[in-house]
């Protein structure tokens, strides 16, 4: 499977108009952060005070909008055995899924995914740059979907 990874607010907004999906309106005055991926340091699954300020920033964005939902793919680098990634990956994933949730963001918006080392973002020898937490945002319509 090929995953195209766009990470430009205004193209997926236009490519989803020409597409037929009708954009959800702000119901408030905050606007989705751009920043959407978060990086740890070895073996580490917890964010550092400035990104868990960043995440904030997302929760409001989320409880003020309730017809978007967000996936959340925690990944790892490819030192150990992959086992052991995929459960990291997970604990990455599941600590920014938590906050989220205390923050105030329905369950219903929140997935999870953990890939492990299977998806890195840059060359395996890039250690620090694999090690990370993707957002993606989503419709409810698509979220829903995908949840099966």
């Amino acid at each position: 499977m090929t995953v195209l990874v766009l990470d430009n607010p205004e193209l997926i907004a236009k490519a989803a108009v020409t597409a037929g999906f009708s954009p959800i309106p702000a119901t408030g005055e905050a606007k989705r952060p751009h920043r959407m991926k978060f990086h740890y340091g070895f073996n580490k699954h917890s964010l550092d005070k400035a990104d868990q300020v960043i995440l904030e920033q997302h929760a409001t964005y989320l409880r003020q909008n309730p017809g978007v939902g967000v996936c959340i793919h925690g990944h790892a680098d490819n030192f150990g055995a992959e086992a052991y990634n995929q459960f990291l990956s997970r604990l990455r994933a599941n600590a920014v899924a938590r906050q989220l949730l205390q923050a105030g963001v329905s369950e219903s918006q929140v997935q999870m995914t953990g890939w492990g080392s299977k998806r890195p973002l840059a060359t395996l020898d890039d250690h620090a740059a694999n090690r990370r937490v993707e957002l993606e945002y989503l419709t409810q319509d698509v979220a829903q979907a995908l949840q099966g």
